[in-house]
């Protein structure tokens, strides 16, 4: 039994974005610890063919976070159905690379409510039955790039940055309660994520599998860390960054993701 599978096992775990990605590799790690699962994300048929391959209690439920009331629409159903999660993965999100002024700009602020205003929803909405019962857990899967700003990504690290720092507040907020939240900080990642924003992987990059990233996740959470970086690499490049001035660090930044397309 896993470290982080014996926190949940035998209680319900509810994960955003599941339909694919580190949301997938988050829910499999959690069936295959006995956890029972609530999944949702946009796409129910992708949603019904993966719960058809977990060893475990399903239901799911096809919302769009682009919308404002689909976490309330979420809610209802875990509460119509008598499930008040111990675990909350907040993990929906999405980005898009490219010049900002070429970008699509109902795209961004799509990104904004889907990225912030929805973890912000969601986290509001399940943690008071967390802290009434004085146990549970909420994970928020932020990025590494959280601690800097990365051009031709700007919204999307923006986006974020915020999850990162309203994961570290709330969690020193209700400690005391005996809940637990943790951002989790992934690099690049094995999955549908970059290809669905448009952005080319570095080759100097690691890239490291989702099942990683889930596992990297679940056991820091389980261990109280309020967050965790993913891969011995990117933690000792986030520690590296702090010693150089911000400009530096996003000029670096600008050179290596500039895309080949670029206007002078």
């Amino acid at each position: 039994m896993s470290a982080y599978g014996t926190r949940w096992k035998g209680q319900w775990a509810l994960v955003t974005g599941a339909s694919s990605g580190i949301g997938q590799a988050i829910a499999t790690e959690l069936a295959a610890s006995g956890v029972d699962l609530v999944l949702t994300a946009r796409r129910l048929e992708r949603l019904r063919e993966f719960a058809t391959k977990l060893n475990t209690k399903v239901e799911i439920i096809d919302a769009d976070l682009e919308y404002p009331d689909a976490p309330r629409r979420i809610f209802d159903f875990t509460e119509g159905k008598g499930i008040q999660p111990a675990l909350l993965v907040n993990n929906a999100g999405f980005g898009e690379f490219g010049e900002f002024r070429d970008l699509n700009p109902a795209r961004q602020t799509a990104m904004v409510q889907v990225n912030c205003a929805a973890v912000v929803a969601m986290t509001h909405l399940y943690l008071p039955g967390m802290v009434e019962r004085r146990q549970g857990d909420i994970l928020i899967v932020a990025s590494t790039a959280s601690f800097q700003a990365v051009p031709y990504q700007i919204t999307y690290a923006a986006t974020k940055a915020f999850d990162l720092i309203f994961a570290e507040g709330l969690a020193e907020e209700v400690k005391r309660f005996g809940v637990r939240v943790c951002a989790l900080c992934p690099g690049h990642t094995q999955s549908e994520f970059h290809e669905v924003a448009n952005e080319p992987i570095p080759k100097q990059m690691t890239v490291h599998t989702a099942q990683y990233v889930a596992q990297t996740g679940l056991k820091a959470l389980a261990a109280g860390k309020h967050y965790v970086i993913c891969g011995v690499g990117n933690r000792l490049g986030m520690e590296l960054q702090r010693l150089a001035p911000r400009r530096v660090v996003t000029a670096i930044s600008e050179r290596l993701f500039r895309p080949a397309s670029a206007r002078p």
